[in-house]
């Protein structure tokens, strides 16, 4: 008799205790839920030794889906030659293993050993991602005792598995994230991880490689408490730290993602420790009379150094301040001296969101200081961010910002030409190598400072602010800098690859 049939796989063959659907659901929601969690977490992870950048966010994601990748074949060619029922456990339990020991791993591998960095990464995302990526076509496997079934049962756990994903993602985006440090999270799900292979082991009488496991997690845990490049606070987008300077009791320095981002000293604030801030501080007391009071607007908080210097050295100057990280503003609160009043208003927000609640012509000034790692936020650099910076901005108004780029230039000339095509008047302030001055001299890169404004600048007054600062910067103008700049690309909201312009750096040469 011929025809198909809806009867077990193949006649003769024992049929094998199947998996209840509810505990199937379980497992697959639960492993793609912590596929994604890893993913985002070891990004946190990587980003004080690679960057926040947009080549850091796609090597984790490829690693990532590799690994997606690579255990759903394995485990569902696995699950045909073996028990599926004893993979289950091992699958969990070593996954859990690898995740405890991600964060004292990659820290120690940095300090140690950095030009391993990323192959160790690689490791720490691809052996948890597979092993639970497995447990899909493993489970589903379990699932399938009649052929007629086989869509629904597919279906049903590849859906359950997506479902798992986004709320892993959005779990950890919105709420782990916010509210328990990097290696908190991943010690937490190891745990997770070896206690679910645990429950699986004694279910099947399978495997029994809980207890070590359940050493390495343990291990992993103290492992993290002395791996170095553990931080003081974790924000939602930082490592931070915060450093007292041996040499000046009331200074301290504000540490993002292992760069130095602000200095401050919390008994004097006009004291200013870094170059680009003295060269910010010599465009604005020259464009303006002194001691005359501003409304400015500031794109980036940090330390809150120049906000803290505009108000001690100008009374009455009221200085909005748009800082996206809100871990960052209470670090200024509890630990950097911020208190109320002073005429320092600083809101957590985006900066290009917090510009357009800005009124027309309502500022004197506006500074941009907003980086993620060395890179200004794309968003912030383009033609139309710059028409919003030049409409919040009276007839006299101002727009200094702090740029990063090293080698050829290629992001710092781009965002110059960007600025020449929105305002009438441009400038740019660095080490003159760095600015076209010196063309026998190397550039070195590291800070620039550029300045925009619809009215001339004063060449002559900031050049002379910045030799009473003794900086040893520049300003070039005029055909210097219509050279300097040469064929740069305008950034638009269309196209403005930033990351892909800025040229490879060394932390050490940074601010």
């Amino acid at each position: 008799m011929t025809g198909t049939s809806s009867s077990p796989v193949a006649e003769g063959t024992p049929r094998r205790q199947g998996l209840g659907p509810r505990a199937a659901a379980v497992l697959v929601f639960g492993s793609s839920a912590a596929v994604l969690v890893v993913e985002i977490v070891a990004l946190r992870l990587l980003a004080p030794y690679l960057g926040l950048t947009l080549e850091t966010s796609t090597m984790v994601i490829g690693i990532a889906l590799s690994a997606i990748a690579v255990g759903s074949w394995l485990g569902g060619r696995i699950a045909d030659q073996v028990d599926p029922r004893r993979l289950i456990g091992p699958s969990l339990g070593v996954s859990g293993a690898v995740v405890a020991l991600t964060p004292a791993v990659l820290r120690t591998t940095a300090e140690w050993a950095a030009p391993l960095l990323l192959l160790i990464a690689a490791g720490t995302i691809l052996v948890p991602g597979a092993l639970l990526s497995a447990v899909t076509p493993i489970v589903t496997k379990l699932r399938l005792t009649s052929l007629a079934e086989t869509g629904t049962v597919v279906g049903r756990l590849s859906g359950v598995g997506t479902v798992g994903a986004i709320v892993g993602t959005v779990l950890t985006g919105f709420v782990l994230v916010s509210r328990l440090p990097v290696s908190g999270i991943l010690i937490g799900l190891g745990t997770l991880l070896v206690v679910g292979g645990g429950l699986a082991e004694w279910r099947t009488r399978g495997w029994t490689g809980t207890p070590a496991l359940t050493l390495v997690v343990v291990a992993g845990g103290l492992a993290t408490t002395v791996a170095p490049g553990a931080c003081d606070t974790e924000t939602k987008y930082h490592c931070a730290r915060v450093v007292a300077d041996p040499d000046r009791d009331s200074g301290r320095t504000l540490v993002l993602d292992g760069l130095r981002h602000s200095y401050v000293d919390t008994d004097d604030p006009t004291f200013l420790e870094f170059e680009y801030v003295r060269a910010i501080a010599s465009v604005v007391d020259a464009a303006f009379p002194e001691r005359e009071p501003l409304t400015a607007h500031h794109l980036g908080g940090g330390g809150l150094t120049f906000p803290r210097y505009l108000a001690a050295t100008r009374p009455g100057t009221r200085s909005l301040v748009s800082e996206i990280d809100g871990g960052v503003v209470r670090i200024n609160r509890e630990q950097l001296g911020l208190r109320p009043g002073g005429g320092i208003d600083v809101r957590v927000e985006d900066g290009r969101l917090g510009l357009r609640r800005v009124d027309d012509g309502s500022r004197d000034l506006v500074v941009g200081d907003a980086f993620g790692g060395v890179s200004v936020p794309w968003h912030l650099t383009t033609v139309e961010a710059m028409r919003d910076v030049r409409r919040v901005l009276g007839e006299d108004g101002l727009y200094v910002a702090n740029l990063i780029d090293h080698g050829a230039m290629a992001f710092a000339r781009a965002e110059v030409a960007t600025l020449s095509e929105t305002f009438d008047h441009v400038a740019v302030l660095g080490e003159p190598a760095d600015i076209g001055l010196d063309p026998t001299a190397t550039s070195a890169g590291g800070n620039l400072v550029v300045v925009a404004a619809d009215r001339p600048i004063d060449v002559r007054a900031t050049q002379e602010a910045l030799d009473t600062r003794r900086t040893g910067w520049q300003i070039a103008t005029g055909e210097v800098l219509t050279s300097w700049i040469g064929d740069a690309q305008l950034l638009t909201d269309d196209y403005a690859p930033v990351d892909q312009l800025l040229q490879p750096y060394s932390p050490q040469s940074i601010r």
